[in-house]
């Protein structure tokens, strides 16, 4: 199943926070809305749900977050985001 991953790093955090999208306009109105947000310099909070693990959600201070991508995920891949780098 094809699955859309949206990841976002928090500044002073290595580690990424990601949900998954299963249509390509979900993932990226999301990633536009967190980008825009971002932009505006708002600390908005902004609850973040899963669609593919049922129950998967997380609360992110917006004014926190450093980046932002969207990525292509098929079942079988690895869980590695494009640009970054997980130990």
């Amino acid at each position: 199943m094809l699955m859309y991953t949206v990841e976002i790093t928090l500044k002073n955090n290595p580690i990424a926070l990601s949900v998954q999208r299963k249509e390509q306009e979900s993932a990226e109105a999301l990633y536009r809305e967190i980008a825009q947000v971002i932009a505006d310099g708002n600390s908005k909070i902004l609850e973040l749900t899963c669609e593919k693990q049922e129950g998967k959600k997380v609360s992110v201070l917006l004014s926190e977050v450093s980046a932002v991508q969207v990525s292509e995920k098929s079942g079988s891949s690895a869980n590695m985001g494009a640009g970054f780098i997980r130990a």
